[in-house]
């Protein structure tokens, strides 16, 4: 499949160099970052919650977890995991578990951990569990521009 036309359009729509790489079918993002020879601190997961009868993305370090109290406490409001079915829902364009890090170009409210934030290149997974893609940190500044951030994973 490789990368997602969705995620492919946003990132080239704001105008962020990327590269795209394959590594073996993996079952986990921290299973993706050693296979891909990636810090998991640099490679960053989305995972999708329920949040004020909708969902949100919560973008977080594939080394890390998200943490539901400190989510909760950034968007005012109590938030839960939501299940495989509703995430792949969400991203119609990606593999079922391939959940995108961006939450705009599907309408989808996000948060982003501030760990990531600091990183000089961030890598994360394309759409499929086969595909990783790569921009650097600049790049994924601008592309979670405006979006709320905070210590979220635990």
């Amino acid at each position: 499949m490789g990368i997602a036309l969705t995620m492919q359009e946003y990132l080239e729509d704001n105008h962020v160099p990327y590269d795209v790489g394959r590594h073996s079918k993996t079952g986990s993002s921290a299973m993706t970052a050693q296979a891909s020879h990636v810090p998991g601190g640099a490679l960053a997961k989305g995972v999708v919650l329920r949040w004020d009868g909708s969902y949100l993305l919560a973008v977080v370090p594939a080394s890390r977890h998200v943490d539901l109290d400190k989510v909760s406490a950034l968007v005012g409001e109590p938030v839960e995991l939501a299940n495989e079915d509703e995430a792949s829902a969400l991203f119609p364009d990606c593999d079922t578990g391939a959940v995108p890090i961006f939450g705009a170009p599907y309408r989808v409210p996000c948060v982003v951990d501030d760990r990531l934030e600091r990183r000089d290149d961030v890598w994360f997974e394309g759409g499929d569990h086969r595909t990783l893609v790569h921009v650097l940190g600049d790049g994924f500044g601008r592309l979670m521009y405006g979006v709320p951030h905070g210590r979220i994973s635990g």
